[in-house]
């Protein structure tokens, strides 16, 4: 399994969220860790959303959505997924790490 880095993961994640939702990038002084997470999450819960709404609009025949873009949509979504499957084991690795530390 190969290292994955954390920060630079969340960093493209948030980079992605950015240039789908096609807002200006916001600089994040203040550093907080939870609300990071909480944007990565809400925007792969968008990026699933999306996809979902898609297939079904596909699906039910709507002429203004194709195969294609309902296919890139769900890649899009499984993807950002996995990702965040990721972070989460890291951060539970690295939770585990911190508790079985000697006090």
């Amino acid at each position: 399994m190969s290292d994955i880095n954390v920060n630079q993961l969340l960093s493209q994640m948030r980079t992605m969220s950015v240039e789908a939702s096609g807002k200006s990038p916001q600089s994040d002084s203040s550093g907080d860790f939870a609300a990071m997470l909480k944007q990565s999450i809400d925007s792969v819960n968008q990026t699933q959303t999306t996809a979902g709404n898609l297939s079904r609009d596909f699906e039910i025949g709507k002429s203004d959505v194709s195969l294609a873009e309902v296919m890139i949509a769900s890649q899009k979504a499984n993807v950002s997924f996995q990702a965040m499957i990721q972070v989460r084991n890291k951060l539970v690795d690295a939770y585990q790490s911190v508790m079985s530390m000697p006090m």
